[in-house]
């Protein structure tokens, strides 16, 4: 079984790498390692160290500590998250691809049109 903590940290890794758009094979260049070892550490399968943890946080443009947003102080997952379902590449794509979109009436149509499909699925 894979600990709490590192499946938490696979998917914040996953989140932002898909959120800015690039592959695992491109994350895995950058950091000199294969892209299985990505989506171990994706996974939570494997633990990252702190060298590795830092280095993937440069490479993706963010602070250590943005991993780790989310957890209880024991290392578990808050209350409020315990039940979210990892996000899938769709939804990380959409999201992406609305916040491309300049803040105004259209970026707010787009979000209530997606509202709209969602509640007659």
């Amino acid at each position: 079984m894979y600990h709490p903590t590192d499946v938490h940290i696979g998917r914040r890794l996953r989140e932002k790498r898909v959120a800015l758009g690039m592959s695992q094979s491109a994350l895995a260049d950058k950091l000199g390692i294969t892209f299985q070892q990505v989506q171990k550490y994706e996974s939570g399968a494997n633990r990252m160290g702190g060298s590795r943890l830092w280095d993937v946080a440069n490479v993706l443009g963010v602070a250590v500590g943005y991993f780790f947003e989310g957890l209880s102080s024991s290392g578990g997952k808050s209350v409020a998250q315990s039940d979210d379902l990892p996000l899938s590449r769709q939804t990380l794509e959409l999201a992406r691809a609305i916040n491309a979109i300049p803040e105004g009436e259209v970026r707010d149509q787009v979000v209530k049109l997606v509202k709209a499909f969602a509640k007659t699925a």
